[in-house]
């Protein structure tokens, strides 16, 4: 192991790219739940369309 590996500055970096990377996971997950609502929603109009021309007179 060379000191480079151990110096501050690198350990500062693998610290910060790892908050990075849970920040980008968070945001991952939150883009999925928000298109599965978006998703539910369409199809929830979907049907209310549906029924309204279904029963018009």
């Amino acid at each position: 192991m060379t000191p480079e590996e151990h110096s501050p500055e690198r350990q500062q970096n693998q610290e910060q790219e790892q908050r990075r990377l849970a920040q980008e996971t968070k945001d991952e997950r939150y883009v999925w739940w928000y298109l599965a609502y978006f998703l539910f929603g369409i199809h929830i109009v979907a049907f209310v369309m549906i029924y309204a021309v279904m029963h018009a007179k």
